[in-house]
């Protein structure tokens, strides 16, 4: 995750060396009426012991780096990057870091009264919507949203639109939760939740290696049939999915950030070929790499040239 992911590992060795214990930082990104996203950086770990908090708001926040586990009364998950937590307005919630430490989440929060307008625009009518799900995983519906969150993020001059982003962002779950029916996974032990947290930290950390299902099974110790099977129930995606959409989600940040080379970011993201870079880019922005980067670059010089007006 480049930049964002960076910042991450520097406070979690600052913490170390300092041996302090394990803290939150949070960064306000913006606000509107209604809504508000901020920068979560956390950085406790196993030693440190969870604690039972409670959301003010709606809340999805969209995990940019690290993994953690979220129990709420909608049930327990472990939370990997591309994934969003879901929070309702009142719901006491807990996050712990058992298997590992650190994360980085770019948390958008709603008022109830304005989320409740935005589903009533979006057509879902009736009560109050509420969340079914503590979690969605990392599908394609979100990858969009997730890179624009996490690119808005490290960019100080922002131009990121995030009042556009909140709105989308809502929909977007809206029509995934209401149409997500299928009852939870199975419940999954404190052993695999380990053993796959192990391995989507190394899939992030290192998206252009050479990841495969028995070289990841490998080194979990499990048989490819039972880490396929652990995997998908912890994350709801399969391990395949979820190292293409990592080494995906580098690229975004990397293309919206920096000027190198269209090929030289697909190569170094873990493509071998860069048609099918291009092609599986599409597939998963709706754009090509080089409209992504332009798109990127045209918000960038609007924000600039905005915060040089108010200036």
């Amino acid at each position: 995750m480049g930049k964002i992911a960076v910042d991450l590992e520097a406070a979690l060795a600052r913490r170390d060396t300092l041996g302090a214990s394990g803290s939150t930082q949070m960064r306000a990104l913006a606000a509107g009426d209604g809504w508000s996203v901020t920068d979560v950086l956390c950085t406790f770990g196993p030693r440190d012991r969870p604690f039972e908090e409670q959301h003010g708001g709606v809340c999805i926040a969209i995990v940019a780096a690290g993994a953690f586990g979220y129990r709420s009364a909608a049930g327990r998950e472990l939370l990997t990057p591309g994934s969003l937590l879901l929070g309702n307005a009142g719901e006491c919630f807990e996050c712990g870091h058992r298997h590992a430490p650190g994360d980085r989440c770019v948390s958008f929060h709603y008022q109830p009264a304005y989320f409740e307008r935005l589903a009533a625009d979006a057509g879902f009518a009736g009560a109050a919507p509420s969340f079914r799900h503590a979690r969605m995983p990392p599908l394609r519906a979100f990858s969009g949203l997730v890179a624009r969150a996490c690119a808005g993020a490290t960019e100080r001059a922002s131009g990121t639109a995030w009042d556009e982003l909140a709105v989308e962002l809502a929909g977007a779950v809206l029509r995934a939760t209401q149409a997500d029916t299928k009852p939870h996974a199975a419940t999954t032990s404190a052993s695999a939740w380990s053993r796959v947290t192990q391995a989507v930290r190394l899939i992030d950390d290192t998206p252009d290696a050479p990841h495969t299902l028995a070289s990841l099974s490998q080194m979990c110790g499990l048989s490819d049939f039972y880490f396929l099977r652990t995997f998908g129930r912890v994350t709801g995606v399969t391990p395949h999915q979820y190292v293409l959409r990592a080494r995906l989600r580098h690229a975004a940040l990397r293309l919206a950030g920096e000027d190198t080379k269209i090929v030289d970011i697909a190569f170094d993201s873990g493509f071998n070929d860069v048609s099918n870079f291009n092609h599986a880019f599409r597939v998963e922005f709706g754009m090509s790499p080089r409209a992504w980067r332009m798109q990127r670059g045209v918000r960038e010089r609007v924000g600039r040239r905005r915060m040089v007006r108010e200036a």
